[in-house]
């Protein structure tokens, strides 16, 4: 049975073959540690890492790579930015539609002092602008948001939001996981003080690769400390990007994909990439919806959502459902909460989760017409 992949919203498959054809030529051909030493390989090395900046700041509008930093995942990039900038006493206001790698960091901060506004949401998971502003108080530090949301794929209005922040003295800090390499994201225009993004999704490159671009003169620390490469003669940690929060060995092969996943989207085109996912986004609400059985959860609408639709089968677990429509149709999805339960209570869904369908580049329009069949025929019997 051939696979039909429709998970790209936990991690993007297949890759383009030049990511893969990257990473493994750096792992046979390549080696060497970036910034430990001056042989060739260790220079080859560190250059992979200066292109990927580069072509990540061309992506996201940055005037200098160097204010990008690289780390393990968006997870550890948004524990950078809220606790290398929070400090006991100040407020964060976040959405009801954040994911765990927001939620948890900040339960954790709450018990040291933090205080925590989630803004709510409509069921479908939409910000009504005024509710955020609203929500800011005299102490208020930071706005820190999605982009787009793992469950329901709303898209939040970042741009409005980062004027409001900037209107007022905040920090915005955005959480890109659903978005980088799948929307347009520009620090500049959006005023996106620091930028937290992944790489194993949109950006089509390989898992264990991320990062935090911060803007210059947002104050930042780090969240741990080791060896850089520079001023290894001072037993304090560099206080200059991307130094100051980079440490330890980097996943340069990781690197080298992810560069090679950008350059894919530049060929490509951007834009590309959005019109045919809104293309398959459309395809596949038109035909979930005309299945009486099935409950679908947010907008509904290509123009306010990512290629990311959540649904339920009434009277059938989103388990079973999932299940089913992997061993019985080859159909590759995910259930359950999607480590997102505020999402969830936001969009009625807390109690018995759903089942999730993310297409991606390379989904095509005829994978959608057998998603659509097999979920009918799940429904029926």
């Amino acid at each position: 049975m051939d696979i039909l992949y429709m998970d790209n919203a936990a991690t993007s498959y297949p890759k383009p073959e030049s990511v893969y054809v990257a990473i493994d030529n750096f792992n046979r051909n390549m080696g060497g540690n970036p910034g430990r030493g001056s042989s060739r390989q260790a220079l080859t090395s560190g250059s992979i890492l200066a292109e990927a900046r580069e072509a990540l700041a061309a992506l996201f509008n940055v005037d200098d790579g160097r204010c990008i930093s690289f780390g393990p995942n968006v997870t550890e990039a948004l524990n950078i930015g809220l606790k290398g900038v929070l400090n006991p006493g100040d407020h964060v206001i976040t959405t009801s539609m954040e994911h765990n790698a927001v939620a948890r960091p900040l339960t954790a901060l709450s018990r040291q002092g933090i205080q925590w506004t989630r803004v709510r949401c409509d069921s479908a998971g939409r910000l009504d602008l005024e509710d955020m502003r609203k929500a800011i108080q005299t102490n208020t530090r930071m706005i820190c948001t999605l982009h787009a949301s793992n469950l329901t794929g709303t898209i939040m209005p970042i741009k409005e939001i980062g004027a409001l922040a900037r209107e007022h003295g905040l920090i915005f800090m955005l959480d890109s996981a659903q978005s980088a390499g799948g929307l347009p994201l520009d620090v500049k225009e959006q005023n996106i003080d620091i930028l937290a993004f992944t790489g194993h999704k949109g950006l089509l490159g390989p898992q264990g690769i991320g990062g935090i671009y911060v803007r210059p003169g947002v104050a930042v620390r780090p969240l741990k400390e080791g060896g850089t490469g520079s001023l290894s003669e001072e037993l304090t940690h560099p206080e200059f990007m991307p130094d100051l929060l980079e440490c330890g060995t980097p996943n340069t092969p990781g690197a080298a994909g992810l560069l090679a996943g950008v350059e894919f989207i530049n060929e490509v085109g951007l834009d590309n990439v959005c019109r045919r996912e809104k293309e398959l986004t459309a395809d596949l609400i038109t035909g979930l919806r005309e299945i009486k059985e099935v409950r679908l959860y947010g907008p509904l609408n290509p123009a306010e959502q990512t290629a990311v639709i959540s649904f339920n089968i009434e009277d059938m677990d989103c388990g079973d459902v999932s299940l089913r429509l992997d061993y019985e149709y080859g159909i590759v999805t995910r259930s359950g909460l999607h480590c997102a339960p505020l999402a969830h209570s936001t969009a009625g869904s807390l109690t018995r989760g759903s089942c999730r369908l993310s297409p991606g580049y390379f989904t095509s329009r005829e994978d959608i017409k057998k998603v659509v069949e097999a979920v009918y025929k799940i429904a029926r019997t």
